[in-house]
């Protein structure tokens, strides 16, 4: 058989990893397979090129489709059985924990991923930051090793400069989450990893954000949150190809997605609690202490987005961040 597909990413059929061997000979046999693949994946092999169903690793062609020939020939939209949460979670975790870091900021979201991938975990944070004090705490009552970057405030000027390059929308939310995930990323590169496990698609998915607790149409902001995840890929993703890695999502494996989707909003959110149903697995892993802990976001937590406030005031913005990162675009120009 002289027939070769170039993987970026990793590939799985019925819950099981596929060799790029198996691969390469499940395509050559029969096309129409290529419907049910699961996994983070971009294929390219002749004119043909596909892309996993959430779109989790980055190309040019829309995330679910197989294109050939410039056509779209096929839907990628894997199947399985609905799955209780924890089951799920256990099985797109352990799908993915053959390899890679662990980036652990000591929430629910990501410490549920560390205990079940048992992993090496990273974290990043300026100086006395949120972030690595709750990760050391996390590392040591799982027993994971644990590597940890201080950010030094020098630093993020010139990761910010090139940030604002790389990222589709370029706010103060966006800049400041991605020039975060910068040092995840080049610390990852650093420590000699390119896939990096993370708790993206968590909040969307249970209910995760404060504002949550105010609505009155949480079931259609959850939906509209989710359908948002794409553009935070896309972002995540671009900073991260910088460093040469890329984020691998466990909460969007398409399993967790139909488990979370089944529970209704009113049960993600009870008595002021948010991410309720997370929560409650993650008891079965944790103490409480770390599953029903409420942690600040992760521009906040490491520090990043007070560093990024004090260099557009130290450069005459004052009272716009927004104004700061346009003039470092125009200053790109």
């Amino acid at each position: 058989m002289n027939f070769s597909v170039d993987i970026k990413g990793w590939v799985e059929q019925n819950g099981r990893r596929l060799k790029v061997s198996e691969v390469e000979k499940i395509l050559y046999e029969d096309i129409d397979a290529i419907s049910f693949f699961g996994g983070e994946f971009v294929l390219r092999w002749n004119d043909c090129l596909a892309r996993d169903h959430f779109g989790i690793i980055q190309d040019k062609c829309l995330p679910g489709v197989l294109i050939c020939n410039g056509e779209e020939v096929r839907k990628i939209e894997p199947s399985y059985p609905l799955m209780e949460l924890g089951q799920a979670i256990e099985k797109s975790v352990e799908l993915r924990s053959d390899d890679g870091v662990v980036a652990l900021s000591g929430g629910v979201d990501s410490a549920l991923v560390a205990k079940q991938a048992r992993r090496e975990c990273l974290v990043v944070g300026m100086e006395g930051s949120h972030d690595l004090f709750r990760a050391k705490l996390v590392a040591k009552e799982f027993d994971l090793p644990l590597k940890s970057m201080v950010i030094p405030p020098l630093a993020i000027g010139e990761a910010l400069q090139e940030v604002v390059k790389a990222i589709p929308r370029v706010t103060p939310v966006d800049a400041s989450i991605a020039t975060t995930l910068y040092f995840v990323t080049s610390f990852a590169q650093e420590l000699g990893y390119e896939r990096i496990l993370a708790g993206q698609g968590a909040d969307e998915l249970f209910g995760g954000y404060a504002r949550y607790l105010e609505t009155e149409t949480l079931a259609q902001d959850l939906e509209r949150d989710f359908l948002g995840l794409a553009a935070q890929a896309t972002r995540d993703q671009a900073v991260a190809a910088l460093h040469g890695t890329y984020f691998s999502l466990p909460y969007l494996d398409v399993r967790v997605v139909q488990a979370a989707q089944a529970i209704p909003p009113d049960e993600k959110i009870k008595n002021g609690i948010r991410k309720c149903p997370l929560r409650d697995v993650a008891m079965r892993y944790m103490s409480p202490s770390i599953a029903y802990y409420e942690k600040k976001a992760m521009q906040y937590g490491s520090g990043v987005m007070r560093e990024v406030k004090r260099l557009a005031r130290k450069n005459g913005y004052k009272k716009s961040v927004q104004g700061y990162l346009g003039y470092l675009l125009k200053d790109e120009m």
